[in-house]
């Protein structure tokens, strides 16, 4: 048996029996663990949103978290400072201006105090939330930008440029906000569907969108054109991220079989991925996280409670399994806290903050790569983009190109940017991209966007017979008749009805805020 087993291991070396063995390689990062943190040191009794949208419906950074919550009417979130841990009481003070469920929050990456939300009442607003956090509810958003004629279910910053802004609609539109100026400046207008994620490069200067006509693309965002193309037939993209500087991208997304699946690609050249791996058959959700610094890929799975890390490589096989965090508790979305806000003492390279629904839970996961010493990793925490903009929107709009600035964490990363958002004065006026006024020119409403009508005000002395005979048996008016014929039917100026997807352009006279008809 001796002799037949050094056979074995012999012929092994040769290559005959090696495709079942581990491949081991060296690496820094093979040990990293997950690590959830304490009870109190937890965020509960949080209503997080019910909506089954597929985001991630939490934001963090180095001084808060923002929570998308379940409200009654309209949407709101929570703003909580990170070091107010522990029970949250059921009245803790709520962003809640919009008139529509609030569909994504991102903190600006530069200012740490603003951040923007956008909601299916079509608007994108942007917060300046006080030193401290919240003492009451905050109605009043320091800007309200209107250019989407649907729902708008994405927004991201730009990642080298200060107060530049992108938000994509369920009109198929991405728009490009200059908040210096508080307007749509570009409009990227290649996607025949809902695009259902966007991510940047390092500089800024691409933009890879998922879709849901199948298509991965990649788009240079200030023209719109779109550089690469894939109709992805065996490979359904769901998600996508830029792999840092490394000119590649990676997706998740379905096969052709229903099992969960990522594919890698290159940026040049979309005409087929370098690789594809499939994860398991579950039908959730995977969402993608890239540390640059690290090189490690995170795949957390939407409804089930693991977290898979992998380290990426540049040469095959590019992708190597690392471990995986498990835990029972299923998780509707997680957040993330930048470089600068981690705990470099604790060699924590990476932060999750955990949406347990059930639980009303946000549990925070810290990756942590266990070192003896309590001296400063440098290997395990490179130079890394830190929160001072290296562009202007002016500049970055007339073509510029800049990398991130960098910070050590060694030294800086507990130093706050001393850079004021100034929200621009604007008036009252049409929205023209491109040579289209985004409030006039309003497609046909899809076959699952039909909005529910909701009575705000009813005059004393009116009955729904009434009501109902004056708008000749229709509850919705068409905006362009109410505005432009002087009001054809005598419905009061108190009386008002509101769409979920209601039309941006119309406010009726002595109407509650946003109120509107539409057909």
């Amino acid at each position: 048996m001796r002799d037949l087993h050094k056979s074995s291991v012999l012929g092994s070396k040769h290559g005959s029996l090696m495709s079942w063995r581990p491949q081991y390689r060296s690496s820094k990062f093979r040990n990293v663990y997950g690590k959830v943190a304490s009870r109190e040191h937890c965020f509960d009794g949080i209503p997080i949103t019910k909506n089954v949208h597929d985001n991630h419906f939490c934001a963090v950074n180095a001084r808060f978290l923002a929570i998308v919550t379940e409200s009654a009417g309209g949407g709101s979130f929570l703003v909580i400072p990170l070091e107010q841990t522990g029970r949250i009481e059921p009245n803790y003070p709520k962003v809640c201006g919009h008139q529509g469920n609030v569909l994504d929050i991102k903190w600006n990456p530069f200012i740490e105090n603003i951040i923007a939300s956008c909601s299916e009442d079509t608007s994108v607003r942007i917060w300046e939330i006080p030193e401290g956090g919240l003492k009451r509810n905050m109605t009043e958003a320091v800007l309200e930008l209107y250019g989407h004629s649907r729902r708008v279910g994405l927004v991201e910053w730009h990642p080298t440029t200060n107060n530049i802004l992108f938000s994509a609609g369920y009109d198929y539109k991405v728009l490009i906000w200059n908040l210096d100026i508080g307007e749509p400046v570009k409009m990227i207008d290649c996607h025949t569907d809902v695009i259902l994620c966007m991510s940047f490069n390092m500089d800024g200067s691409l933009l890879a969108t998922s879709c849901k006509d199948k298509k991965l693309r990649v788009v240079e965002p200030r023209s719109g054109r779109v550089l690469q193309e894939a109709s992805c037939k065996n490979h359904r993209v769901n998600r996508v991220v830029f792999l840092g500087s490394t000119k590649r991208l990676l997706t998740t997304g379905v096969s052709r079989w229903n099992t969960r699946q990522i594919a890698l690609w290159d940026q040049e050249d979309l005409s087929m991925p370098l690789i594809e791996e499939e994860i398991d058959g579950l039908s959730g959700l995977l969402f993608p996280f890239y540390d640059a610094d690290t090189h490690m890929l995170y795949l957390a799975g939407k409804g089930d409670g693991n977290i898979r890390y992998y380290e990426i490589g540049s040469e095959k096989p590019y992708l190597s399994y690392l471990m995986e965090f498990r835990s029972p508790a299923p998780q509707k979305g997680l957040g993330v806290m930048p470089k600068h806000g981690l705990d470099v003492s604790a060699c924590e390279v990476f932060r999750f903050y955990k949406l347990v629904t059930l639980k009303g839970l946000i549990e925070p996961i810290s990756m942590i790569v266990p070192r003896r010493s309590e001296t400063y990793q440098e290997d395990i925490y490179p130079m890394t983009p830190g929160t001072e903009p290296a562009l202007t929107p002016d500049e970055w709009l007339s073509g510029v190109n800049r990398d991130p600035i960098l910070m050590s964490l060694k030294e800086g990363y507990k130093r706050t940017s001393k850079i004021v958002f100034k929200a621009p004065v604007r008036e009252k006026r049409s929205v023209v991209v491109n040579g289209i006024d985004l409030l006039e020119n309003v497609p046909p409403r899809t076959e699952n966007e039909v909005g529910s009508a909701v009575l705000l005000a009813w005059p004393s002395g009116w009955s729904f017979g009434s009501f109902w005979g004056i708008l000749g048996g229709k509850v919705c008016l068409q905006p362009s008749q109410l505005l432009r014929s002087g009001s054809p039917l005598p419905v009061p100026k108190q009386l008002c009805i509101l769409c979920s997807l209601g039309h941006p352009a119309l406010n009726l006279v002595g109407a509650p805020k946003r109120a509107v008809c539409c057909s």
